[in-house]
């Protein structure tokens, strides 16, 4: 069959259009590419900015750690989290199974993870090891009772985390509004002495602090949160602080308007006599476990967590005129020092009262030279008296050895086992004591009967230094030492002793330049 002219010119219009067809699909095929690029790049810019090309939900986990057994609203927190944020990974630790049983809602236990820090037989290492659970990059801590309302608050959190990114801000804190004034969170400057065993608060006049008091939540990144030395131990806001305050990291506390709420627990009487008593239990454990004797609260009153006239003292036996706590760097606990100034001062009072003379004698003079008080890291209190007014004091005189004395103030007298001299203690049970060394005069040199051969400080010197004393600051007093103080004590020490402190042993430790 022959194509006509008239075909051909048909077949040649068909292809055009067909061809112009092709051409149009392609164009708007291009434009829907460059229109869903741009887009795309769009939102991942927004999500960048949000939290590294993920959302608030991919980025974090919830931890619930601060809970109680007898009385909880965990399975209702974590209810609320849920409402909010339904991928939202929480993870509750707890020290030992919970008793009763959390009734977590079975819609959202897979969810859920509950892990247990008690080793067990039943489990394996790795499951008692909250850290295997957690691989997003931030950790929400919320207490128990929080309740969150929108979605719009963890982005917040996390959009201001990031905006510290290059300071030292590492933590917000997010204000949760309560009822109880009690309850409202606080931004507080902390101090963390560990040397002097020592935490101090005090009021922040700003919302980037050290630390927060009161019901808030808490944002943190999992790698700075699994850099602290115990990043699960209870009370968890304060144990938190006081470590990232070590780090020099700070708090931002923000405020959350009406996007979380608090309702409250423990309202029956029992089980908030109950929860203060447990919190006060576990914050014991904490400072015994982190070395602190004294926290000094922002109102100025002091907490003592050290010994006491019924405890022994917080160290033990001295080995190498070294106590333990100089190993550690560390200095006399301050409970320790505390009940040391307290027996001195009654045993100068009462050797005063009796007319006995008395002065300071090797580190204790020391101390009064340098410090006008006791050398930081000592443990007891020398004295030197005259062995012939042994008889004008009453709790010396008929000292037996082996057979201390306790008189009505609960101090203990006793003759030492050592050699010739006396001890008293502040109470039987803490040993913190005050040396008593009877001196007595030789062919004008002032000599005794016991010498601690340790000790180079200990040597017989002239009496005329105590021909007569005078008198310097020591612990709040004006006490009696040798004159001419600073010759007598380079007479025993050696030339600079004031002005060039050691430690009583420097073979076993150096003291640092820097103090």
């Amino acid at each position: 069959m022959r194509i006509t002219r008239c075909q051909w010119l048909l077949i040649f219009a068909i292809c055009v259009n067909l061809i112009g067809l092709c051409y149009v699909a392609w164009t708007q095929q291009r434009l829907d590419d460059d229109d869903e690029d741009t887009e795309t790049e769009a939102y991942g810019d927004r999500q960048q900015f949000e939290g590294n090309e993920l959302g608030p939900q991919q980025q974090t986990t919830v931890i619930l750690r601060e809970f109680e057994y007898f009385d909880n609203g965990v399975p209702e927190t974590i209810t609320s989290v849920h409402n909010i944020f339904p991928d939202l990974p929480v993870v509750v630790i707890a020290d030992k199974n919970p008793y009763p049983p959390l009734e977590i809602p079975k819609n959202i236990v897979n969810k859920v993870t509950v892990v247990i820090l008690k080793a067990s037989l039943s489990q394996t290492y790795a499951e008692s090891k909250p850290e295997n659970y957690i691989h997003t990059e931030y950790l929400l801590l919320l207490p128990d009772g929080i309740r969150l309302h929108s979605p719009a608050i963890l982005e917040s959190m996390i959009i201001q985390l990031k905006s510290f990114r290059e300071s030292n801000v590492r933590v917000v804190a997010l204000k949760v509004d309560t009822v109880d004034e009690t309850d409202q969170a606080e931004c507080l400057s902390l101090n963390v002495d560990l040397r002097g065993w020592t935490l101090t608060y005090s009021k922040s006049q700003t919302n980037i602090c050290d630390a927060v008091t009161g019901v808030h939540g808490i944002l943190i990144h999992r790698d700075d949160f699994m850099s602290l030395s115990q990043p699960y131990v209870r009370p968890l806001p304060d144990s938190l602080y006081i470590q990232t305050t070590l780090r020099k990291w700070k708090v931002m506390l923000m405020i959350s308007s009406q996007s979380v709420s608090y309702s409250r627990l423990y309202v029956n009487p029992h089980n908030r006599w109950k929860y203060t008593n447990n919190y006060h239990v576990k914050l014991t454990e904490l400072y015994n476990n982190f070395g602190i004797k004294q926290v000094i609260q922002p109102s100025g009153l002091t907490d003592w967590y050290g010994c006491s006239k019924e405890s022994a003292r917080c160290f033990g036996t001295i080995v190498d005129d070294m106590p333990e706590y100089l190993y550690e760097q560390k200095w006399t606990p301050p409970c320790c020092m505390k009940h040391l100034k307290f027996t001195a001062l009654y045993v100068f009072k009462l050797l005063e009262s009796a007319g006995v003379r008395y002065w300071l004698e090797g580190g204790s003079l020391l101390g009064a030279a340098r410090h006008g008080d006791i050398i930081p890291w000592d443990y007891d209190v020398d004295i030197g008296i005259y062995k012939d007014d042994i008889v004008l004091c009453d709790q010396l005189k008929d000292l037996v050895e082996g057979y201390p004395v306790e008189d009505s103030s609960g101090y203990v007298w006793e003759k030492a086992r050592e050699g010739e001299f006396f001890r008293v203690q502040y109470s039987a049970s803490n040993h913190m004591h005050v040396d008593i060394f009877p001196f007595y005069e030789k062919d004008g040199i002032m000599t005794k009967d016991t010498w601690m051969k340790s000790h180079r400080q200990d040597t017989e010197f002239p009496e005329e230094y105590l021909l007569p004393m005078e008198r310097i600051q020591f612990i709040g007093m004006q006490v009696p030492v040798p004159n001419n103080h600073r010759q007598f004590l380079e007479y025993k020490f050696g030339e600079g002793v004031i002005e060039n402190p050691q430690y009583p042993n420097p073979d076993k430790v150096k003291m640092s330049k820097s103090l």
